[in-house]
């Protein structure tokens, strides 16, 4: 792949444009919510995926993220454009999950900013990258079942902006069950926020390694 988007890439991705949960966005057979949404609903109004989280999403995200290919940003964020604008949400701010102290230290740089960023330039939305504040460290959610997910974000975040009466659009690179994208959520209706939209490069479906509780 190198360090470009190449036509292949945009070619192969497998956007989750069919049919979805109405809030968490998980694939399934008709419309309407999901059996997890009914009986615990996510704090966020309605999250949404641009593609699955597999080749050649997966490893442009690696190389995002491990690699310092920050190109790449640039690259999905442009071919997620007409995705998100797709959706029809009418959005105020766009706010990225912050990294832990400790992995923004080691990492030197936010990769879900890196496609936020020139998302919220090229849809016209206010972009604010310190918009939510980690207030905990949190252990990497990755091998974690759906209730530890959410145990090690509860109360992770904190507001950092003036959202009283706004949308606010939270992005993250990857969600599986969309517990940290709640837990920012949580934190942005606390605030004052008048809606909260959530959103994903990519969705990792629970035939790609999500242990269930």
């Amino acid at each position: 792949m190198g360090s470009r988007w190449c036509a292949d890439c945009q070619k192969n991705v497998q956007v989750l444009n069919g049919v979805v949960c109405e809030v968490c966005g998980l694939p399934q057979d008709e419309a309407g919510l999901c059996n997890t949404c009914l009986a615990d609903r996510p704090h966020f109004r309605s999250l949404r995926a641009w593609a699955v989280f597999e080749k050649p999403v997966q490893p442009a995200l690696h190389r995002l993220k491990y690699r310092r290919d920050i190109s790449l940003g640039d690259a999905l964020a442009s071919q997620m454009r007409p995705f998100v604008g797709e959706l029809g949400w009418k959005i105020d701010v766009v706010v990225p999950i912050p990294l832990g102290k400790q992995r923004m230290r080691e990492r030197g740089y936010n990769q879900v900013a890196m496609i936020a960023k020139p998302l919220a330039l090229a849809l016209g939305y206010q972009y604010a990258p310190n918009g939510l504040v980690r207030q905990k460290e949190t252990r990497s959610q990755v091998g974690l079942s759906r209730e530890e997910r959410r145990t090690n974000v509860h109360e992770a975040f904190q507001v950092g902006m003036e959202v009283q009466g706004k949308t606010v659009l939270i992005m993250d690179d990857v969600s599986t069950t969309g517990s940290t994208l709640s837990s920012g959520a949580a934190a942005f209706y606390s605030a004052g926020a008048k809606d909260v939209f959530a959103l994903t490069v990519a969705r990792a479906l629970p035939r790609h390694g999500l242990r269930h509780a």
